[in-house]
């Protein structure tokens, strides 16, 4: 078992498998795998690709569904949930950062938070949302006109404008480069610090582990351990 941190857990998977495909094909992409996060808390989700740490957050997410075992959300069973469940599970309370944008060309920046905000029960204003991964000077501009790092940080501030209790990140400096890494990390520390949002980062970068409350290892669809860092480094502390 992984235990959650310090607080109450607002995540839990107990023995959460999944498989693709069947008999000698099979693939296994997780193992029985224990897991709790804690609310406010910061994981870093670290392994090799083919790990199985990408279909562990997208099961925590609700984007997937396991083989077997319990996944909970606060008390909320997400395994056996159907669609329209996960759906709203989705849209009530998690935020998805993934590594490339998924940001609509012709649309603003402002207009793509905007998106978010309407099916929100209680949105953030766009231009707060905007404020806090600083891009309000650019809330006009559309997506050809930003860099790679402000398109990840609209990415971020569309993710966060509906108040989300969960944001999980897939490699979300995967397409950046090292500088521009460093600022997309800054931000997501801003908002688990400021919002005591929960995050949950995927990464293969070793670095990157040490700016998170607890260092969860992956590999072979398994939890291969669980590290807690002696201080909590900022983004602007880790090199790589």
């Amino acid at each position: 078992m992984a235990p959650a941190g310090p607080g109450e857990p607002v995540l839990r998977a107990r023995a959460l498998a999944k498989t693709y495909g069947s008999g000698a094909s099979a693939v296994y992409a997780l193992r029985s795998v224990d897991l709790e996060i804690a609310r406010g808390e910061f994981v870093v989700l670290l392994g090799a690709s083919g790990s199985g740490k990408s279909t562990l957050l997208n099961i925590l997410g609700g984007l997937d569904t396991p083989t077997s075992g319990e996944v909970w959300f606060e008390d909320h069973a997400l395994h056996g949930a159907g669609d329209e469940a996960l759906t709203a599970y989705r849209r009530e309370h998690v935020g998805f950062v993934f590594q490339f944008y998924n940001l609509i060309p012709s649309l603003t920046v402002a207009e793509n938070v905007a998106l978010v905000t309407d099916i929100a029960a209680d949105p953030m204003p766009v231009d707060e949302a905007l404020a806090l991964v600083a891009l309000m000077p650019r809330r006009n501009h559309f997506p050809s006109q930003l860099s790679g790092g402000e398109q990840q940080r609209v990415a971020i501030a569309r993710a966060i404008a509906k108040r989300p209790q969960l944001l999980l990140c897939d490699e979300p400096t995967g397409a950046l480069d090292y500088a521009t890494g460093k600022l997309v990390l800054e931000v997501i520390a801003r908002i688990n610090q400021e919002l005591g949002t929960t995050a949950v980062v995927i990464t293969h970068n070793a670095a990157i582990a040490g700016m998170a409350d607890r260092v969860v290892r992956v590999a072979d669809g398994r939890i291969a351990s669980v590290e807690v860092p002696a201080r909590r480094l900022t983004p602007a502390e880790l090199s790589w």
